[in-house]
């Protein structure tokens, strides 16, 4: 009796056992099953068998009828609503109609990457909080800390204006600014009231500011030359009607404008690339007389510069057809073929075109007549890589901007294909620079251009680059220009050219007179 309980209660213990490993086995196979299939596990009983088949038949029906719900409801299609009417909202209103200050696209930051990005210091939300420019920000609260003790003014009248422009100082950036309102605001007056007391103290002078004359960044030269880099950056820009309203906050006119872009031309002068000997010459416009916003508002300090250093006047109509195919095809694709718009100088000197220096502060105004190309003396240091890539990103970015700067280092970049072609421009006084070797010259304007959208048609260099190569295709001039390298390059070759040709002319003369003298002698 006792061996049959004992005998009963051990198969009931083994039934039990077989049907926990089978439902194991079950739910492992289903937590293994890949994501959008389903599964219904199948468990076989000796006793019950035809139940769980029903019950495998009610879930796959089950399954079919979630299958085929519409899916309105579900989240995925509430995510892709909630998307689309993002994107609504965005075409409504055209955020991006006051964007000015962009991010640098990879593809022009792939090979030149630490030319847009800070060292020092950090400007506006992109590099904000940076480990390594960090050190900076204790500085930029002994300004604004100055600036107050100075004007006797309380904090909350500088975070309360500002607080106001919020909303359109947030649509100058591209994307989302992930800053907070009092963050955003914050930062906004530390870094504003920071550029100012630069610009302010550079021209003033920092002592009148109340600056040590020890100071190590309002009074070091090494310090100012590495932030004026910075601060020249596309990247670390903060919109000019920000730095408009705090210089304005501080003098009592809050709705004052211009003044910024004047310091400002003044504070960035050691980075212009030109002649600082014809700065106050009368052939120069002047910085002084110069107007930021003559036709526009500026829209940053990068902006500011760019339009002190071209200050140009009214631009070349282009003929219309040419016009037309422009506008079609402008900063669509980055065609090669389009960017050759001259050949260099080793080649157009074998065309007998001369070079000369061009007496101008102004880079851009290059001038050809009678054979001879006039350009303005340009310099190049350590920081004009830097400076010329951001005016180039600018120009990219901008569609409101036009290429003036991109077409002036294409134009170079066409002259430059070998160090030989930087040495004749040097020797010429055109171009000055400290990189080095002739080499290093070539390989920077090579690399100014990299991946850069050009339309050749819709630059102010255009027509200039027409008479240019028109004149280079004249073979005469070619000839003539052989003939002057060849024969007189130097007094002992015209010494000789003229000794041959009055050889040639005495030799020429005796066989007249003797084929002469021989058909009709002398009586």
């Amino acid at each position: 009796m006792v061996d049959k309980i004992f005998k009963k209660e051990l198969v009931s213990w083994y039934l039990i056992t077989l049907k926990l490993k089978e439902t194991v086995r079950a739910r492992i196979q289903q937590s293994s099953t890949p994501t959008g299939t389903t599964t219904t596990p199948s468990i076989e009983y000796p006793e019950n068998h035809q139940q769980q088949s029903g019950i495998q038949l009610e879930t796959g029906q089950n399954f079919e009828e979630e299958a085929n719900k519409p899916p309105d409801h579900s989240a995925w299609v509430i995510n892709i609503k909630e998307k689309l009417d993002q994107a609504r909202q965005e075409n409504e209103t055209a955020v991006w109609a006051k964007m000015c200050i962009y991010r640098v696209p990879q593809c022009l930051r792939e090979k030149e990457d630490k030319a847009y990005i800070p060292r020092t210091v950090s400007l506006g939300p992109y590099h904000h909080g940076q480990r390594h420019l960090r050190s900076m920000d204790r500085h930029k609260w002994r300004a604004l800390h100055r600036v107050l003790k100075r004007t006797q003014h309380d904090i909350n009248l500088y975070l309360h204006s500002i607080k106001g422009l919020e909303d359109e100082a947030r649509a100058c950036y591209e994307g989302t600014v992930t800053l907070s309102s009092n963050e955003f605001v914050e930062m906004m007056v530390l870094d504003g009231c920071f550029i100012l007391e630069l610009f302010r103290g550079a021209i003033e002078g920092f002592k009148k500011l109340g600056y040590s004359r020890k100071d190590p960044i309002f009074a070091m030269r090494a310090s100012m030359h590495s932030l004026q880099r910075d601060m020249i950056m596309l990247e670390n820009q903060i919109p000019l009607f920000i730095l408009d309203r705090l210089l304005g906050l501080e003098n009592g006119n809050p709705d004052q404008r211009g003044l910024v872009a004047k310091l400002a031309i003044q504070f960035f002068d050691p980075l212009m690339p030109t002649d600082e000997s014809l700065a106050s010459s009368p052939l120069s416009l002047g910085y002084a007389n110069f107007d930021p916003f003559a036709d526009q508002g500026g829209l940053h300090i990068l902006d500011v510069f760019r339009r002190s250093l071209m200050r140009i006047g009214p631009k070349p109509v282009p003929k219309m057809w040419i016009k037309r195919w422009s506008s079609q095809t402008n900063r669509v694709v980055a065609d090669k073929r389009q960017q050759q718009l001259v050949h260099c100088v080793t080649e157009l000197r074998e065309a007998g075109i001369k070079f000369e220096k061009r007496k101008t502060d102004r880079i851009w105004d290059i001038k050809f007549k009678d054979g001879t190309l006039s350009i303005p003396r340009l310099l190049i240091h350590d920081g004009t890589k830097s400076l010329l890539l951001n005016l180039i990103a600018l120009e990219q970015c901008h569609l409101d901007c036009s290429n003036d700067i991109t077409s002036y280092v294409i134009f170079m970049d066409n002259l430059f294909n070998s160090p030989a072609d930087v040495a004749y421009l040097h020797y010429h006084g055109i171009i000055e620079h400290w990189l080095g070797t002739d080499g290093e010259v070539v390989d920077l304007f090579n690399r100014l251009t990299d991946e850069v959208v050009f339309d050749a048609n819709g630059s102010y260099l255009s027509r200039l680059s027409e008479q240019v190569n028109r004149y280079y295709n004249h073979r005469w001039n070619a000839w003539r220009a052989s003939l002057k390298h060849n024969y007189f390059h130097n007094p002992w070759a015209i010494l000789s050219f003229v000794a041959a040709a009055v050889l040639l002319v005495i030799t020429f003369a005796q066989t007249f007179y003797g084929v002469f003298a021989y058909y009709r002698p002398l009586s």
